[in-house]
């Protein structure tokens, strides 16, 4: 395939819960292919389980995407979250450090800590939505504002404040959505907020993320600089927020396109927690995936990549390799072990991936708890996409009760 002939990429779904034919066709005969992205430029895109969890654990695939010859992802010159030197971009020592300390913070023990005002809040929020009436739209009722409120109670920011984080977060994730006067004013206010949410902290600090990471900072001498304290908050509120917004809608879309899959659930809570991991296996839509840039030559499935190579990671296609999972194109709600991909492997693997499923779970429970006619008021082909962003998403869930 020459360039020129290049697909698109991101592929179009048929609909927004199945995935597009490009995904099982290139796994079956061309696992590492040239694609043309939102800017023009050409990438690698891996589509196989192993060639993806390979290349995400390897730290010569690095996340340098402001390189000179690396693609750029998005429309726009900044190349939106990809091209930001946040804390994602750290690499080597630099990013173990991050890492370490901010899993010290960021601990299991905290995050089951926080479950029960997670729930009371999935309540409030399912309540409201009741008090409306039918029809509702999960997606604006509870998926974006659980997250942002999850994540505004662990950084310590006040609930008042939250409305703003869902513009400042689509303005980082978009590739086409935004023009570029409007992501660099929409970031300017964010560092802005940010800044002065950080010296509230250290001026008086509370039980949450941000003082905890501020009383490693004052200890470490000046290592992680108030620049990376600023990095770690905005790349947590973005990813906290975005990413299990979107996966609440489109694991209740899932579970509700099948009646049988609803009703299992109600018949066994037990299920609850695989069906959580098996709807983020089973994610046909999950955004651009993973790029990464290759600091020196690398073998990958029989093909030599040269220095330079920018590669894209889809995890959501690795999710349904046949090679991997059985009955792979099948939602099995029991499915145990599951080692899908969802929230990539290696030194760069989601941070806050206790938190959503934390999340996801809740919302099932309450949901199953509080709605047990939920059923969607539209055909699940007819479910309206989210355009335009890095991560995927669906634009509202109709459902009646």
């Amino acid at each position: 395939m020459t360039v020129t002939e290049a697909p698109e990429y991101p592929f179009r779904n048929p609909t927004a819960l199945e995935p597009p034919q490009e995904w099982a066709e290139l796994r079956q005969g061309c696992p590492v292919a040239p694609v043309r992205l939102a800017s023009g430029d050409t990438a690698l895109l891996l589509t196989r389980y192993d060639d993806v969890k390979q290349v995400l654990s390897d730290p010569r695939f690095t996340r340098q995407l402001d390189a000179e010859d690396a693609a750029r992802v998005t429309a726009n010159e900044s190349g939106g979250v990809f091209g930001a030197t946040t804390a994602g971009g750290m690499t080597g020592e630099n990013h173990r450090a991050w890492r370490q300390l901010v899993g010290k913070a960021f601990t299991a023990k905290r995050v089951t800590a926080m479950q029960p005002r997670i729930q009371e809040m999935a309540e409030l929020l399912v309540e409201r939505m009741v008090a409306e009436g039918a029809p509702g739209d999960l997606v604006s009722a509870v998926g974006f504002p659980l997250p942002v409120w999850a994540i505004c109670d662990l950084l310590g920011v006040p609930d008042s404040d939250r409305e703003k984080f869902a513009y400042w977060s689509d303005t980082m994730l978009s590739m086409t959505r935004f023009t570029q006067e409007e992501i660099d004013t929409a970031q300017a206010e964010f560092d802005g907020y940010l800044v002065a949410l950080v010296e509230g902290k250290r001026a008086e600090p509370g039980d949450d993320l941000v003082s905890e990471l501020l009383s490693y900072v004052e200890g470490l001498d000046g290592r992680l600089t108030e620049q990376l304290m600023l990095a770690t908050a905005k790349g947590l509120l973005v990813a906290g927020h975005e990413t299990t917004a979107n996966m609440i809608g489109k694991m209740m879309a899932l579970l509700l396109a099948d009646r049988g899959r609803w009703e299992a659930l109600l018949a066994d809570r037990a299920l609850i927690r695989t069906a959580a991991e098996e709807a983020l296996r089973f994610d046909a839509n999950p955004g651009f995936g993973m790029p990464r840039y290759l600091t020196e030559e690398v073998e990958v499935a029989g093909e030599r990549l040269p220095r330079g190579t920018t590669v894209i990671c889809s995890m959501a296609s690795a999710n349904r390799d046949e090679r991997q999972f059985e009955a792979a194109g099948e939602m099995r709600l029991d499915r145990s072990p599951n080692p899908h991909l969802a929230f990539g492997v290696g030194p760069h693997s989601c941070i806050g991936q206790s938190l959503a499923r934390t999340e996801l779970q809740t919302v099932l429970k309450v949901l199953l708890e509080r709605l047990p006619t939920l059923e969607l008021a539209i055909p699940a082909a007819e479910l309206p996409r989210r355009e335009g962003l890095i991560v995927g998403g669906l634009e509202r869930v109709p459902v009646r009760w």
